[in-house]
């Protein structure tokens, strides 16, 4: 399951479980919408008992990646496992965007350093 809020070219979202390719379907044209109006899109990303991606979000989410990896500025990925830690790390070679990991502790660091230019 995934919540989504925007506010000017920022994106937060909160992912919970495992995501579908229903939450892509949902996400995705926010996300695109955020890119059409201001050219460039900053993430907010916090994973509460994130237990991943289904197959079919999984190839949503890598598509989507390809097809915007210099349209992000910034993308705070917010969680508690070592795995999101690594997930992060992991990310790099497929977008421009400068990526940080916050624990959930620091979730209100992250919100403010994802709005920060």
């Amino acid at each position: 399951m995934i919540s989504i809020q925007t506010e000017g070219n920022i994106a937060y979202t909160v992912a919970q479980g495992k995501l579908t390719k229903e939450d892509y379907d949902q996400l995705i044209p926010v996300l695109e919408n955020i890119i059409k109006q201001f050219k460039t899109i900053s993430w907010y990303f916090e994973m509460q008992n994130f237990e991943g991606w289904e197959a079919g979000a999984f190839t949503k989410d890598l598509a989507f990646d390809f097809k915007h990896w210099n349209d992000f500025q910034k993308i705070a990925m917010v969680g508690v496992e070592q795995w999101e830690r690594m997930l992060t790390q992991a990310m790099t070679p497929f977008t421009t965007a400068t990526i940080r990991f916050f624990t959930l502790a620091d979730a209100a660091e992250a919100r403010e350093w994802v709005k920060t230019p």
